[in-house]
Order: C-alpha cells, then sequence, then structure tokens
C-alpha cells in the first residue's frame, strides 16, 4: 500500500534498483564505472589528468563521438545499424570546407551546408532501408563505402582546397571555450537533451522506440514505420553532420579520410549505456554514460603511453563485461 501512494520511492527488487518503475541498475553501475575511472585516473598520470588543458582536450575529443552515438541511438532503436556515419563525417568536413574555399560562402553557411549534407545522406540511406525493406547492415555498409569514395572524388577534384585551413574564422567555433568548457562540447550537451526530449516527450519519439520492440505491433496501430525509420536515419546522419564540421573546425586540418572507423566507438558507446543492437531498449542518458566511459579510458590509456594495439584488446574487453552485465540484470528481471 506504501508503494502505490508512493510510485517515486526508490527501491531494491529482485536485485534491481527501481525508481518510479524505471530500473536504473546499469545506470547506476555504469555511472560507477565512470566514477572509478576518474578516481584512478589521476594518480595513475601522476596528476595529468586533472589538468586543465587535458580536461579541455578530452571534453573536445568526447564530442564527435557522442554526436555519433546519439545519432547511431536512434538508429538502433528501430532495430538498424548505421555503418555509414564514419563516412558522413569525413564528407561532411570536406564539403564544408571545399564551399568555404571554392565558392567563398560565410563560414556559417558553409557549416550550414556540411550539415545539411549530412541530413541527405542520411535521408538516402533510411529511404532505402524503409521502402525497400532492405537489411539496415548491408545498406549503411554500401553507402560507408559510396559516400567515403566520394568524399576521395570530392577532394581530388576540389584542387583549391587544401589539406590545412589557415581561415582563422572556420577554426574558430572548434577552438572556442566558454566558462572553461568547449563551445563544441556544448552543443553537443545540447544535442543530448534534445534527443532526450524527443524521444520521451514526443509521439514521433515513442514510435521509434515501439518500431524496434514490434514492428507490426506499430503498423496496426496505425504509425508510418516508414517515417519512423527514415527520421532516425535523418537524426544519424544531421548528427554526423555536426560531428564532422565540429571535427573539422577543432582540426583546421581536413582530410578524406576524417572520420574512418568512427562507427565503431558509436556503436560501441551505445552498446556499452545499455542499447539493444535488436531494437527497442536503449536510452539518451545510458549512451552518454557509455560515452564518458570509453572518453575517459581512451584519454587514460593515452596519457600511460599505452600501445594503440592494446587500447583496442583494454576496450573490447570492457564492452564484453558491460554486455555481460547488461545480460545478467535482465535475467534478474
Amino acid at each position: 500500500m506504501s508503494e502505490l501512494s508512493n510510485p517515486a520511492r526508490l527501491t531494491i527488487r529482485r536485485g534491481r534498483l527501481e525508481f518510479a518503475g524505471k530500473d536504473l541498475t546499469m545506470t547506476v553501475i555504469l555511472g560507477s564505472v565512470v566514477i572509478a575511472l576518474i578516481i584512478i585516473a589521476n594518480p595513475l598520470t601522476n596528476g595529468v589528468f586533472f589538468t586543465a588543458n587535458n580536461l579541455t582536450n578530452l571534453m573536445r575529443q568526447t564530442t564527435t563521438i557522442g554526436l555519433l552515438s546519439l545519432g547511431m541511438l536512434f538508429v538502433i532503436l528501430t532495430g538498424g545499424i548505421d555503418l555509414s556515419v564514419g563516412s558522413v563525417v569525413g564528407f561532411s568536413a570536406i564539403f564544408a570546407a571545399g564551399t568555404l574555399v571554392r565558392m567563398g560562402l560565410p563560414v556559417w553557411v558553409s557549416f550550414l551546408l556540411g550539415i545539411c549534407s549530412g541530413a541527405v545522406w542520411g535521408l538516402v540511406s533510411g529511404s532505402i532501408v524503409a521502402f525497400f525493406k532492405l537489411a539496415p547492415f548491408v545498406v549503411t555498409l554500401a553507402m560507408m563505402t559510396t559516400i567515403r569514395g566520394l568524399t576521395y572524388v570530392y577532394s581530388q577534384q576540389s584542387i583549391n582546397v587544401p589539406t590545412f585551413l589557415p581561415n582563422s574564422n572556420f577554426t574558430a567555433l572548434g577552438s572556442a571555450v566558454a566558462f572553461g568548457i568547449p563551445v563544441s562540447t556544448m552543443i553537443m550537451v545540447v544535442f543530448f537533451i534534445l534527443g532526450a526530449v524527443f524521444l520521451n516527450r514526443t509521439p514521433l519519439g515513442r514510435s521509434t522506440i515501439a518500431i524496434g520492440g514490434n514492428r507490426e505491433t506499430v503498423r496496426l496501430a496505425g504509425i508510418s514505420v516508414e517515417r519512423g525509420i527514415i527520421t532516425a536515419y535523418v537524426i544519424s546522419g544531421i548528427c554526423s553532420g555536426v560531428g564532422g564540421v565540429l571535427l573539422a573546425s577543432r582540426l583546421g586540418n581536413i582530410q578524406p579520410s576524417l572520420g574512418s572507423s568512427f562507427e565503431l566507438d558509436a556503436i560501441a558507446a551505445c552498446v556499452i549505456g545499455g542499447a539493444n543492437l535488436a531494437g527497442g531498449r536503449g536510452t539518451v542518458q545510458g549512451t552518454l554514460i557509455g560515452v564518458l566511459i570509453l572518453a575517459v579510458m581512451n584519454n587514460l590509456l593515452s596519457l600511460r603511453n599505452v600501445d594503440s594495439y592494446w587500447q583496442l584488446v583494454f576496450k573490447g574487453a570492457i564492452i564484453v563485461a558491460v554486455v555481460l552485465l547488461h545480460s545478467r540484470s535482465q535475467k534478474r528481471g
């Protein structure tokens, strides 16, 4: 009776921590992992971890993967996957730089065009998956190769696009800091907030989750499955476009290979955060925690001068461990 009168009560049931009917077990566990990594990071790096310069770099490095992971979450929730996000990052960066140098457009217009190019690629991928009922893995794998090839083609044809862009206005956004926090990181946080509101507070967002859970039920309820799938891929494309533009602005060094293998980190962050690759389950806050775990771990290993190959080994081990924790948590439920 007391539980009914106090629905917001924090309880432990069947080995799971629940608040207001929601299972917070893995959120608490993953949050604890982040805190533990941060606690051990400083002594392991001889005090370098908590220096202002390292924390600023950490936040900047988190931005692009964070945005890609958020977009990937939307696609995974529908039961799909987007392997093209890394290629979209490279294309958006090159396209933004090309329009700036070749066409002499204002920087903000070039940035906007780079982001729009990401949305277009997302629209193409989503439309093929939704209307032709093809496997998302196959479609986005083909798109990954196609977009990367077009990125190299565009880069070679745009002979006036230098590898290094000395334009201070172009690099201003990526290097800007406000109140000790990189502006690019603030943009990422805004996207995560908007993503959470969209998924939890809008009919289209809730239908996106439902599509991954039971597509036929959603269809019988009169909800357009195709629109939900396309929306998810467009959001992924926009996030990739923003991530590419911000990365290009931060580096000022534009290469056609930019973004290679970023899709793997994005998928890893979603999986660590509790997203089910079969669709229908995953949260924005969980994905953010997954991003933080990967970011802190990568930063810690780099500061310890751990070989890049061993970094991959540690990353894989953490992913397996977290997936096992998720699996055990679900069985207890």
